[in-house]
């Protein structure tokens, strides 16, 4: 398994999580996850972090990982390499003082510059693997926020700046497919407009165009770092921006 690396110390790895792979096991499936590779390459990883106890009771532990991309989003992931930085992690997490930025290319032409999404979340009624908001939404709902800020518009995609301000599963996905702009490529939110084609612009592909490009955060010394990911073809050969 090919994973790239973007930077180490002590405290941390930063890698770029490539596209389809899912970042520890679900209990349904067997594929390879990163989870493999974390103990394939750093065995001593093991009990780092906290387990995940599934629907079905099983536990999974997540050697390291103190946060997750979805299986068909790529870019920035963070592990920690100690309990001690583990903690350091998650109360960043918690206290929002980690922060994170994605690419995403959607549907339709977005018309303002900058936008705050403020939608609760929860699972959808209709849809188990969905999650929602509004009366959709089946039991307890929590607070999802989303900055969005638009890099770039044209008539059929946009090309835009999210910056989630809440960590909530799916959420930028189920954000962007309220906002009536969902994410091109995603095959549980786009809905119809997924089977939308568009050869010129080179943008009809099988997952989600959504790639975490930035992050900061701060070591057990209090030293900010801060770090940016390469841009994705997808993106890089269909806007003017990054020219």
């Amino acid at each position: 398994m090919e994973i790239n690396k973007i930077y180490e110390d002590d405290e941390v790895v930063l890698i770029s999580k490539p596209k389809g792979l899912i970042v520890h096991p679900d209990g349904h499936n067997d594929w390879k996850t990163l989870v493999d590779w974390i103990l394939e390459n750093y065995p001593e990883l093991e009990t780092v972090g906290e387990p995940l106890v599934l629907n079905n009771g099983e536990i999974i532990w997540r050697p390291g990982i103190v946060h997750r991309l979805d299986k068909d989003t790529s870019g920035l992931l963070l592990i920690a390499k100690s309990q001690e930085s583990f903690e350091n992690l998650k109360q960043q997490f918690q206290e929002k003082r980690i922060q994170k930025k994605y690419l995403a290319i959607v549907y339709g032409e977005v018309k303002y510059d900058e936008k705050k999404i403020q939608a609760e979340l929860g699972r959808s009624k209709k849809d188990f693997r969905k999650w929602t908001t509004g009366r959709e939404i089946r039991g307890k709902s929590r607070e999802a926020v989303t900055e969005v800020k638009v890099l770039e518009r044209g008539e059929k995609f946009s090309l835009l700046e999210l910056s989630p301000k809440t960590g909530r599963t799916h959420q930028l996905r189920v954000h962007m497919k309220f906002d009536n702009h969902p994410i091109i490529g995603d095959k549980l939110y786009a809905g119809k407009k997924f089977d939308e084609k568009n050869s010129e612009n080179n943008l009809n592909q099988e997952s989600q165009a959504l790639h975490a490009y930035k992050i900061s955060w701060y070591n057990l010394k209090g030293e900010k770092k801060e770090f940016q990911d390469e841009i994705p073809e997808i993106f890089v050969e269909n806007f003017d921006y990054f020219k």
